[in-house]
């Protein structure tokens, strides 16, 4: 008999083990990383955008007229040209800090992000120095407009720095967040000295004020409205590891635990 309870204590140890590798591979970000991590797909698609930007800088180059900024004044014909990008996924690969949040059971959290952050060791997404390397050299000022805090700007700075990122001495063109995510005032701020002509990022919020924060609904009409804007004056990059899409499946009520997020999630898909 106390051998049977022996058998049932060590099977109960092997099976709590078994389930806790379960939910480490269920973990809904595994996929989206492994993909921004391994698939040739998700490089293809970075370096894509790139080379779209590229063509399209050129052309902006040409007409003086050419504008992606929505808060760009009327009279900036004549100011010098810039490009904006946002820095997470856009130009800065943070996808190992995703790894770190599966291997540990762990969601976000501000310190373990400000954590990686000062590691300043995110690479390079795949075409983004080779590019603001290109814009830079054609004379444009490089804007890296970021929902990242304050507390992290220097860090964010140095990681960009030693990645090869042009960055301006007697210019601050690293822009972080301050009180909102939208990043509407801080574009317009760069469009009163300079003509914006690019607008690069992984989030639509990125791109106008309209889409931060909005219904799903609103982001769709959204999308439909400024369609002629994709993939020539707004170059987006893929990102399915998080993002307002996320947020908008659940009205951004991120009070909710994971397991009520990912019942909305199920709840929304598509038969």
């Amino acid at each position: 008999m106390r051998t049977f309870y022996s058998f049932l204590i060590i099977a109960f140890f092997f099976s709590a083990c078994s389930l806790d590798e379960t939910d480490k591979s269920g973990n809904p970000l595994l996929n989206s990383v492994l993909w921004m991590q391994h698939a040739a797909e998700y490089k293809a698609s970075a370096l894509q955008a790139y080379s779209t930007a590229k063509v399209m800088l050129d052309k902006a180059l040409e007409e003086p007229k050419w504008t992606a900024a929505a808060e760009q004044n009327n009279d900036y014909q004549e100011l010098k040209p810039a490009i904006v990008l946002d820095v997470d996924e856009t130009v800065l690969d943070n996808s190992p800090y995703e790894t770190q949040l599966i291997k540990n059971g762990q969601t976000y959290s501000s310190d373990t992000w400000k954590a990686w952050c000062d590691l300043q060791r995110a690479e390079p997404i795949p075409g983004a120095l080779e590019f603001c390397t290109y814009a830079h050299e054609k004379g444009v000022k490089v804007f890296y407009v970021t929902n990242r805090r304050e507390n992290v700007k220097e860090a964010t700075r140095a990681n960009l720095k030693k990645s090869g990122f042009p960055l301006e001495n007697d210019l601050e063109t690293l822009i972080a967040r301050t009180k909102s995510s939208d990043k509407g005032e801080r574009r317009a701020a760069i469009a009163r000295d300079f003509r914006i002509v690019l607008l690069i990022g992984d989030n639509a919020g990125d791109f106008h004020s309209g889409f931060t924060h909005a219904s799903q609904s609103q982001r769709d009409s959204l999308v439909s409205v400024f369609a002629p804007n994709f993939g020539t004056k707004w170059i987006m990059l893929p990102n399915p590891m998080y993002g307002d899409w996320e947020g908008a499946l659940y009205d951004y009520d991120y009070s909710l635990s994971t397991s009520e997020q990912q019942k909305v999630k199920t709840g929304k898909l598509i038969p």
